[in-house]
């Protein structure tokens, strides 16, 4: 079973930020780590998964010509939207089926694939390959210790992208609390 898309918007209402995103050192060293394993690339037309408050969103932006962010949770966009401003194309989606049309040569799932119950995943993983254009980056960052809430850990999460044949892992990093994995669409 998939997290119920209604437990987000519920967060958001009564905190914030649920996770720490705009405070935590923690984050803040995992967001420098998500945008240096990018290089010094520039993407034309980028999507990001689960944009909660914006705080990835805004770094990501700097590095886009279009950035396409998603959240289901209202609440979440709208305080992302105060934080990118216009720098994003900010919208309230649930996926699987939020994903919106076009290609795509990056998308960003940061602490968001595991929220979904491994059928539902995959669906939602061949959608995102066939909106990759060929070389395009899915880049993967998620929680790896355990939880009580997820259907999936960060781990399991990383072996099923890497079992995908239209996914070629090109840099992968494991750390105490999250694993990075950047792959290319073949």
């Amino acid at each position: 079973m998939s997290v119920d898309p209604a437990t987000f918007e519920r967060m958001y209402r009564e905190d914030e930020d649920p996770w720490g995103f705009g405070t935590s050192p923690y984050e803040a060293a995992k967001y420098d780590r998500t945008i240096a394993v990018l290089g010094d690339r520039r993407f034309h037309r980028a999507l990001e998964l689960g944009c909660s408050i914006g705080v990835l969103t805004a770094r990501l932006a700097e590095r886009c010509d279009e950035l396409i962010a998603l959240d289901t949770s209202a609440t979440a966009v709208e305080r992302a939207r105060e934080r990118v401003g216009d720098a994003a194309d900010l919208r309230v989606a649930t996926l699987p089926g939020g994903l919106p049309g076009g290609r795509f040569d990056l998308v960003v799932a940061s602490e968001v694939l595991y929220y979904f119950a491994p059928e539902v995943l995959d669906g939602l993983l061949d959608d995102l390959e066939a909106a990759l254009e060929p070389g395009g980056l899915l880049l993967a960052v998620h929680w790896r210790p355990p939880t009580r809430t997820y259907p999936l850990r960060g781990d399991e999460v990383h072996a099923i992208l890497a079992a995908r044949p239209g996914l070629r892992g090109i840099h992968a990093e494991s750390h105490d609390r999250y694993r990075l994995d950047v792959l290319e669409r073949t």
